[in-house]
């Protein structure tokens, strides 16, 4: 159990910009820890978000548009910004249209381009949109898609990094890649399924929360088949891309839920 939390610290130190302090273990037995820990990480941002909407939403006089941008922010800043540098790179890689070791070699270029900041920009603008709309007349659901959205977003990270082949032996990736071997990922099943029995419990739309879980796997087998096909596999870039991305997938479906099933 005390590596086990040890592994969900890691992840924090790591993804999050939450000042820990404490020097913590790297060997492998507490990385492959962190890698089971990845979809609580998730939870907990998630949790952290919902508390943020909640009070700023129940308890304050301000605006949806200021409660939604709170959120928005809180996005931003609890992460670092770190995966959002890894959609930057991999979008100037990507669209420079070159071959797998080309973009490789973009990716590992510390100057931001045009693409990248374009990219960027549309991410954060659509991201913006979507949470301002969906949480409209916000219900428990709400604080549900909240939390969840960070959770399927962190396992869809942790399947990619432990089921496709690393592109390049360094970096973030490739260190937690290491560690760890995809049957550490059995556990992952496990967090899913006791977060839908729990949201069974509370609501009876249960169907609309499966249909977060299909899109997340949608979006996993698109990235896991892109990673390869673009870049040659996974890098630290590649992976914090697939998590902004996917982000942004469920975050579009809650949109399109709130429009067409709940509104």
């Amino acid at each position: 159990m005390i590596k086990f939390i040890t592994g969900f610290l890691i992840n924090i130190q790591f993804f999050t910009a939450i000042p820990l302090t404490w020097e913590l273990p790297m060997d492998k037995e507490h990385l492959k820890k962190a890698v089971q820990t990845f979809p609580l990480l998730g939870l907990f941002q998630g949790v952290i978000y919902s508390g943020l909407f909640y009070l700023f939403h129940e308890f304050t006089p301000f605006s949806h548009l200021a409660v939604a941008f709170i959120l928005w922010l809180a996005t931003i800043l609890l992460t670092g910004g770190i995966h959002l540098d890894g959609w930057m790179d991999a979008s100037d890689a990507y669209f420079s249209y070159q071959d797998q070791a080309k973009r490789l070699e973009i990716m590992n270029d510390p100057r931001t381009g045009a693409f990248g900041v374009l990219s960027i920009i549309v991410l954060l603008s659509c991201r913006f949109l979507f949470i301002y709309e969906s949480t409209l007349d916000a219900e428990y659901l709400s604080y549900i898609f909240i939390a969840m959205i960070p959770f399927l977003s962190k396992s869809v990270m942790g399947v990619l990094l432990l089921t496709v082949k690393s592109a390049k032996n360094e970096g973030l990736g490739s260190l937690f890649q290491s560690a760890a071997k995809p049957q550490v990922l059995s556990i992952y099943p496990i967090y899913i399924a006791g977060f839908l029995f729990l949201v069974m419990l509370i609501t009876k739309e249960f169907f609309i929360v499966w249909l977060l879980v299909i899109v997340a796997a949608g979006c996993l087998f698109f990235c896991r088949r892109k990673a390869v096909k673009w870049f040659g596999g996974i890098t630290g870039d590649v992976i914090g891309a697939s998590v902004e991305g996917t982000e942004l997938i469920l975050w579009m479906t809650v949109w399109l839920l709130h429009y067409f099933v709940m509104g």
